[in-house]
């Protein structure tokens, strides 16, 4: 792992927007990583990961700090939802570049921050 998260090599994979009018989501590689943006206006953030129970840490890491989040275990991995307001969506999408997620016994993901997050959360708003 490298000493500055920053110079970690991104996380091969790219980015990919859907929307249906009534939720919209961006998606990270096949699936690692999901920005949901979902009808009750809030924003869930899906880390693929192993199956396990009860609650995990995620950590947001950005240009501007990082965030601890509580996550709960899903089939599908580790779930945080988030109002569609919350400071950890916008450091994520404006990061300089790249913001790196953090999930208890995961390998450290290092995505881009591309529009495709930024749409999502402004769906949500």
């Amino acid at each position: 792992m490298a000493a500055d998260w920053r110079d970690a090599p991104q996380t091969p994979g790219n980015w990919s927007y859907a929307g249906n009018g009534a939720a919209s989501g961006a998606t990270f590689g096949n699936g690692q990583f999901i920005v949901q943006c979902d009808t009750a206006r809030t924003v869930t953030l899906l880390r693929a990961a192993a199956p396990r129970a009860g609650a995990v840490g995620m950590s947001i890491t950005s240009s501007t700090g990082a965030r601890a989040l509580t996550g709960t275990a899903t089939p599908r991995g580790v779930v945080v939802t988030l109002p569609a307001r919350d400071s950890a969506l916008d450091a994520m999408a404006f990061s300089r570049g790249r913001f790196a997620v953090l999930v208890t016994g995961e390998p450290t993901l290092y995505l881009p921050s591309w529009t495709e997050i930024s749409r999502v959360i402004e769906d949500c708003r």
